[in-house]
C-alpha cells in the first residue's frame, strides 16, 4: 500500500498510459468497496442473530423477614440493603431478578422488585412494595444504565461484585443465592 501511495504524486504530474489508468481505477474501486464489504458482512452476521427478547417478569410473593439476606454497599451509607433470597431468579433472557429491601436508619422500608441485565449493564424496576404487603407496578419500568453514583450505588455493587462479575455467568437462582450469602462472587476483586 505504501508503494502505491508513494506513486500518486508522480502519477498526478504525468499522464499514465491507458493500462495504468485502468489499473488505478480498479484499485480505487477496490479500496472504496472494502469498508462496504466489511459492513455488509457484519450486517449479515448481525441479522442472523436473534434480537434480545425479555421474558415477562412474574411478581414474586412479598418478602418475608426470614428470607432477607443483607449485602454490603458502602461505608458511606447508613441504610441497610437486603435481598429476598426466595425471589432470586436467573432467567433464560439473561436477567437476574430479585426483591430489594432498603431500610433507613429510622426504620423506613423501601421494597422493590427489580432486574439487572448483565449483558448491557442495565437495571429495571418492575414494581414497588406497598405498606399492605402488595405490589404496585412501576410506572416507569424502562431499562436504565447502571451508573456508579451515591443514589444507585446498590445497583453498581450488585452488578460488579455479585451477579455480573466480568468473565462469569450465573447458572441459576441457587448459585445467585450462594454468591449473595458469601458476600460477593469469588471472582470479584474486592477493594
Amino acid at each position: 500500500m505504501r508503494s502505491v501511495v508513494g506513486l500518486l504524486p508522480r502519477i498526478a504530474n504525468e499522464r499514465p498510459p491507458f493500462a495504468t489508468q485502468t489499473f488505478l481505477r480498479y484499485l480505487l474501486a477496490m479500496v472504496t468497496a472494502l469498508p462496504l464489504a466489511g459492513w455488509t458482512a457484519s450486517a449479515s452476521r448481525d441479522s442472523d442473530e436473534k434480537p434480545w427478547a425479555e421474558i415477562e417478569a412474574q411478581l414474586p410473593p412479598f418478602p418475608l423477614p426470614e428470607n432477607l439476606v443483607p449485602f454490603f454497599v458502602s461505608a458511606m451509607s447508613d441504610n441497610k440493603f437486603l435481598i429476598d433470597a426466595e425471589s432470586l431468579s436467573v432467567a433464560s433472557d439473561g436477567v437476574v431478578r430479585f426483591t430489594l429491601v432498603i431500610v433507613s436508619p429510622s426504620g423506613a422500608r423501601n421494597v422493590s422488585y427489580e432486574g439487572i441485565r448483565c449483558a448491557t449493564g442495565e437495571s429495571r424496576i418492575y414494581a414497588f412494595g406497598r405498606s399492605d404487603n402488595t405490589w404496585s407496578k412501576a410506572r416507569s419500568d424502562q431499562w436504565k444504565k447502571i451508573r456508579e453514583n451515591s443514589l444507585n450505588r446498590h445497583h453498581a455493587e450488585l452488578f460488579s461484585e455479585y451477579f455480573c462479575v466480568v468473565g462469569t455467568t450465573l447458572r441459576d437462582a441457587d448459585e445467585a443465592r450462594q454468591v449473595l450469602r458469601q458476600g460477593g462472587h469469588p471472582s470479584a476483586r474486592k477493594h
